[in-house]
């Protein structure tokens, strides 16, 4: 069996396809949030209290950091490796639970929705699988998954009792503890899995190899 060598692609140039990705991202939430202010609803709390349009607008930030500073020639933190490993188990669950177990859900366009809920995951999935720009994550680091979710989570739990709006009608307190129970556990047992499998793929070798431009002397 022969072994393909690894494709060679300019820093810069991967590095300014992750910025056109996370702009791109950003205008389209920035679109869907216009569409929610011309139906009437301009409460930035709902919009962006949805898990997909936090950990989207997340991913985005987080992306075009990392590939602004591949343009600028300038070295990508550890901790910043850890955000974007972190962003991408995120959208895993976001496709999956979105389009396996609510598929179709949502009041934003189709296109809008395909984009959030399956082309956006996918290309930062395959961005991780296949640039060689990340290192090995250490697993005792796993725990910073949870952060993030477990304030998302706390939130919403609060407005539900509160004001009565959830981003999701399987976390609505009026399913009854057990039920809300189950889905938080799974929830958090998602996301924990999808980022076993990111973490995994941090150990495996990657398909491009980013070639970074000679310095002059």
């Amino acid at each position: 069996m022969t072994h393909r060598p690894p494709l060679h692609i300019g820093a810069r140039t991967i590095g300014a396809v992750r910025v056109g990705v996370a702009v791109t991202v950003v205008l389209v939430l920035v679109y869907a949030y216009a569409l929610r202010i011309g139906a009437g609803d301009s409460n930035p709390f709902d919009f962006f209290g949805y898990f997909t349009n936090q950990t989207s607008l997340l991913a985005a930030i987080v992306l075009g950091t990392v590939g602004g500073r591949l343009v600028a020639g300038r070295p990508v933190p550890s901790w910043l490796t850890t955000a974007r490993a972190v962003v991408t188990a995120y959208l895993i669950v976001v496709a999956v639970v979105y389009n396996v177990v609510v598929p179709g859900t949502g009041s934003a366009p189709p296109w809008v929705s395909f984009l959030l809920h399956g082309v956006f995951p996918v290309v930062v999935l395959l961005d991780w699988i296949l640039i060689g720009d990340r290192s090995r994550l250490p697993w005792r680091v796993l725990w910073t998954l949870l952060p993030y979710p477990a304030v998302w989570l706390a939130v919403v739990l609060i407005r539900g009792v509160t004001d009565g709006w959830v981003p999701y009608g399987f976390l609505l307190p009026g399913r009854g503890l057990p039920s809300l129970t189950a889905h938080i556990v799974g929830l958090i047992a998602a996301i924990v899995a999808s980022g076993a499998v990111v973490w995994a793929l941090s150990r495996t070798k990657p398909r491009v190899v980013l070639a970074h431009p000679r310095r002059s002397r």
